[in-house]
């Protein structure tokens, strides 16, 4: 290829696809069109219409530190502030986990399990928000719930309270609670619904991640301990007292913990149904609190 010849978004994108995917990226192409667009305040799909325009320095340069970024392990959705969840977007940045699309089995388990319950409003924890995925989903869905979202950081707090204000959610129906876990509701508020994505990972595991999660995204949202189930389960003994009876708590875990999980389940449950993600492992606990 020339020197001479000009750096379209054509040719930006080629020359940057193979340099990420050398750089170890999993998406080379999809990073690629995602940190351009943002580069030239555009949509991805306008790109495709656009292969044989020349983006001027400004632009080139942005692009440039933000593919140099991504070859260095950091995040495409931390770069570019925002990650898709459940069709709609949320902000993002390194305080808050990214979204994953194994989550949305969470979501779409408890909006079924809000519809079954049939009461309204319906009660909802969501404990440990992160960006407040969970939380604002559900109040989006369910337009007469309440929602409580709960998280032991203020800085994800802050994000969580962006995210519900982009999306028009009230404060009226969500409200955000800084604490461990359920400690800080009071002792005698109860829910229908108790909904988490909690820390579930071991030290162990910790250190096989993948350096663009280990290196970048918040450890104290992604280690539960040593063993990786040690705040599950006491997210299931604080979850029993809080429930209504019949109430559900749905929790995000694991495969690795599949095998520990009946020894994890006190009494007062009914038998746990367990829900596999797209790749076949299991990945959603939905616990019925006994009647």
């Amino acid at each position: 290829m020339s020197t001479t010849e000009a750096w379209t978004v054509g040719r930006l994108l080629t020359w940057t696809t193979e340099f990420l995917k050398k750089s170890g990226s999993h998406s080379p192409r999809l990073d690629a069109e995602v940190l351009l667009a943002h580069a030239r305040g555009c949509k991805r799909i306008e790109l495709y219409t656009s292969f044989e325009e020349e983006p001027d320095e400004a632009v080139r340069k942005s692009f440039r530190e933000f593919v140099k970024r991504r070859a260095d392990g950091e995040p495409v959705a931390y770069l570019v502030g925002h990650k898709e969840f459940y069709a709609a977007t949320f902000e993002v940045n390194s305080d808050v986990l990214i979204p994953r699309p194994e989550t949305e089995h969470l979501v779409v388990a408890a909006l079924d399990r809000a519809k079954e319950l049939g009461v309204s409003p319906v009660r909802i924890a969501d404990v440990g928000t992160g960006s407040g995925i969970i939380a604002i989903i559900m109040a989006k869905q369910l337009p007469h719930s309440q929602v409580t979202a709960i998280d032991v950081s203020p800085s994800a707090l802050q994000v969580a309270r962006r995210n519900a204000q982009l999306h028009n959610i009230a404060e009226a129906q969500i409200s955000f609670v800084e604490g461990d876990l359920l400690s800080p509701c009071p002792p005698e508020q109860q829910f229908e619904l108790i909904l988490s994505n909690p820390p579930y990972v071991s030290a162990a595991e910790y250190q096989a991640l993948d350096k663009t999660v280990r290196d970048f995204e918040p450890k104290s949202a992604l280690v539960a301990g040593p063993e990786g189930s040690e705040l599950i389960v006491q997210l299931i003994e604080q979850s029993l007292p809080r429930l209504v009876p019949n109430g559900y708590l749905i929790f995000e875990f694991s495969p690795m913990l599949a095998e520990k999980l009946p020894s994890m389940i006190g009494d007062g449950w009914h038998s746990p149904l367990v829900t596999k993600d797209l790749s076949g492992h299991p990945r959603i606990v939905t616990l019925q609190k006994r009647g």
